[in-house]
């Protein structure tokens, strides 16, 4: 693995040293230019905790991937530069499902003045690091909020249209154990929404584009707009021009997306289907 691969791949052009400014603008680049997805998982190829693997997909092969790729991609490039970085063991929506949830979310803290959250979310997060302190933190006109739980747990709070709503971790070592656990039955469990569900997400500065199954959106504060995809065709087209994805067994994929389409809305029109969650 070389970094400064890894930085073209982001197209970070910046100073490379472990300062503020730096973590900040590979964090945004990092967020802005690769795509969360999880087209391996649709198609039953493996994904592991190897950040090799992980470098050789998003770098070598200009993928994409979901957090336990894509945040200890970014976290093994901010350890090269020379920034302490800690693995966090985090659960989405642990408010609602309690402490099963933890370890299906793997994010990153990173020592400077003080310890900051750094994570690419599940495609739509914080575009830049956050200081780890309660309160609001507003990046534009997008408002996350950090919140410190009375069990320990520091809470998470997206931006208001964002995508899981809450996640809860701790400043602590991640548990190993639990997010390869996590890892291997998010991706084969029958009732793991990724094992049932396309989804491709991408950021914008304050917007997110969002492929779930056939359902496009691109949201923002204003509201979303929504559209079907109609082909394995334009399947392809969509994945490689605006989330930059080429090489995909559409053959494999496009029969289990529009299964799985027709499953939960059948013939409705865009504007009558709502999406839940991603």
């Amino acid at each position: 693995m070389q970094l400064q691969a890894y930085l073209d791949r982001i197209g970070y052009r910046g100073p490379v040293e472990p300062t503020l400014e730096c973590l900040r603008q590979i964090h945004l680049r990092q967020v802005l230019s690769v795509p969360y997805e999880n087209i391996d998982v649709q198609l039953g190829v493996p994904i592991g905790q190897d950040v090799g693997r992980a470098f050789e997909k998003v770098v070598g092969r200009r993928r994409g991937g979901w957090c336990y790729e894509l945040n200890a991609l970014l976290g093994w490039a901010l350890s090269e530069i020379g920034f302490d970085v800690m693995r966090a063991s985090a659960g989405v929506s642990r408010d609602q499902r309690g402490d099963t949830a933890l370890g299906n979310h793997l994010i990153l803290l990173v020592r400077l003045d003080q310890l900051y959250l750094v994570d690419q979310g599940l495609g739509d997060g914080i575009r830049e690091p956050i200081p780890l302190e309660a309160g609001t933190h507003r990046q534009g006109s997008l408002a996350f909020r950090l919140a410190k739980m009375a069990d320990g747990y520091w809470r998470f709070h997206s931006h208001s249209f964002g995508y899981p709503p809450s996640f809860d971790f701790r400043d602590e070592l991640a548990d190993e154990a639990s997010l390869a656990a996590k890892c291997v039955a998010l991706q084969e469990a029958p009732e793991s929404g990724f094992v049932q569900n396309l989804v491709c997400q991408i950021m914008g500065l304050e917007t997110v584009t969002c492929l779930t199954g056939r359902v496009l959106r691109i949201k923002s504060i204003e509201g979303a707009s929504k559209k079907l995809v109609g082909s394995q065709d334009e399947l392809a087209d969509i994945l490689d021009r605006i989330f930059g994805i080429r090489n995909v067994d559409f053959r494999l994929l496009w029969p289990k997306v529009v299964a799985r389409h027709d499953f939960l809305f059948g013939d409705k029109p865009a504007d009558q289907i709502e999406v839940v969650g991603m």
